[in-house]
């Protein structure tokens, strides 16, 4: 494997008891890029993702990330390494509030409390509608609320890589663009790497440097974002354009 990735996944296999969902994944990640994985549902596309997190053990294959081999390693390992992950869905606790939750994503660290509130004006001042919001239960926000704050949990770890899974779902037009704005600035004054799933793919591609297209629990093609834009597979079947 080189080692100028941040993460990298070798002939990785997997999926839920007897039913296998991901078939040789080969996937690599370098630091500072924003990646998409795009695929139609049932591609396998969360599953990936929570390989790497740690939620679901591999069958076999490799995970290596800033060249250390995770792929057994337990998943509140792999966030003290530096890898946070907003889930699909969210999945706040709606019955504590907005600050609380943030907090939750820093239940791993060894700050001071000077250290943790300085992380919390970063994500209320990068998230400006929780700033007001922050003593309101979590289930009472809006979608595009509880996305922000479901970023904002995954950045209280202090991550190196930021993972994203469906990033738009359920959201207007208006609060994605808000969103895609905020991960790109994550991006270039944070140094922070994203990986990102979303079922539309015109955002993704709009976001991302590269992209792997998923198919079948297969990677099928990886390509620059402005190659998979042109691809015909890709307009055709994702994008609508014959």
């Amino acid at each position: 494997m080189d080692n100028n990735y941040l993460l990298e996944i070798k002939d990785l296999n997997s999926g839920y008891g007897a039913i296998q969902v991901l078939w040789d994944i080969n996937f690599e990640l370098k630091s500072k890029e924003i990646v998409c994985v795009i695929g139609a549902n049932g591609a396998g596309k969360s599953t990936l993702l929570k390989c790497i997190v740690g939620m679901v053990p591999p069958f076999k294959g490799e995970i290596k990330y800033s060249n250390q081999n995770i792929t057994h390693l337990p998943a509140p390992e792999r966030i003290k390494m530096g890898i946070g992950f907003a889930p699909e869905g969210r999945h706040l606790f709606f019955g504590l509030t907005v600050e609380d939750n943030l907090l939750m994503g820093a239940f791993q660290r060894k700050y001071s409390k000077n250290e943790i509130q300085e992380d919390l004006d970063f994500i209320y001042n990068l998230f400006k509608p929780l700033r007001g919001y922050r003593k309101k239960f979590a289930g009472n926000l809006s979608g595009g609320e509880q996305q922000m704050c479901a970023i904002g949990r995954a950045l209280m770890s202090k991550p190196t890589l930021l993972i994203i899974d469906e990033l738009s779902l359920g959201l207007a037009p208006v609060v994605v663009d808000d969103l895609v704005e905020t991960i790109v600035k994550l991006r270039e004054e944070q140094d922070i790497t994203i990986l990102i799933v979303e079922q539309d793919v015109q955002v993704a591609l709009d976001i991302a440097d590269r992209g792997y297209v998923l198919e079948s629990g297969s990677i099928v093609i990886e390509d620059s974002s402005d190659k998979l834009a042109k691809n015909k597979h890709i307009k055709s079947a994702y994008l609508g354009i014959a």
